[in-house]
């Protein structure tokens, strides 16, 4: 039987495989200078933290910088005074940690992807499993939508807990420039534009994929006649 073991493994590889990196697309708009200066507008950053616009935009693209493209120093300095505190410092550095790890996951799923379709792609299981990993993906992002249409906090304190510290990551909006910058309402606006372009990618995919393994799956015009 052709759906033995080692194709429903590969299924499986292949479903969460396509999960990851509709993720990973979703998400690269939002880690952008143009993205966060919207959203930083819309959150008035520079009433939080007491800078002039143009300085909100320098300290907030050399954050970005060192985030995305490194080094980890994360020591831009605005006025001759350090944007941020060490600790602050220390947290960014442990989400660099995350989003590399995110990286390597993704790197590692879009190569497996890619082997299984370079070997399978005439195959109608194959696009079924890419059709089941698009619509896992809208169920999961459905479901934690509903969760943070009524805890957003809480669903944002858990998501912290676990990828960080415990006290590694609690700020004040009073004094602590990071949350200045990046307020609860960017990442209020953040997680509702990310979860709406990845519904939006993912239902595409499914369908894309749908279409796909149903012409494979049809017979031959040669097999129908017979």
């Amino acid at each position: 039987m052709t759906d033995a073991a080692g194709p429903r493994a590969a299924s499986i590889a292949a479903g969460v495989a396509t999960a990851l990196v509709i993720l990973a697309v979703a998400i690269l708009p939002f880690i952008t200078p143009a993205w966060i200066g919207l959203a930083q507008d819309r959150a008035d950053a520079a009433a939080w933290t007491g800078y002039q616009p143009q300085d909100v935009r320098t300290a907030t693209n050399a954050l970005l910088h060192d985030l995305v493209l490194g080094p980890p120093d994360f020591d831009v300095v605005v006025a001759g005074s350090p944007v941020l505190t060490e600790r602050e410092r220390a947290h960014l550095r442990d989400v660099r940690g995350v989003f590399a790890g995110l990286a390597a996951l993704v790197a590692v799923a879009l190569v497996a992807l890619a082997v299984l379709m370079a070997r399978a792609r005439r195959s109608a299981w194959a696009w079924r499993a890419v059709r089941r990993g698009a619509l896992g993906l809208v169920g999961v992002t459905v479901l934690l939508a509903a969760v943070a249409s009524v805890a957003f906090d809480a669903a944002f304190e858990v998501f912290h807990r676990l990828f960080f510290a415990g006290g590694t990551y609690a700020f004040d909006p009073a004094t602590d420039r990071l949350v200045q910058l990046f307020p609860d309402q960017l990442w209020f606006d953040t997680t509702i534009a990310v979860g709406a372009v990845m519904l939006v990618l993912a239902l595409a995919t499914a369908a894309w994929a749908g279409r796909l393994a149903g012409r494979l799956s049809r017979p031959a015009p040669e097999d129908a006649r017979r």
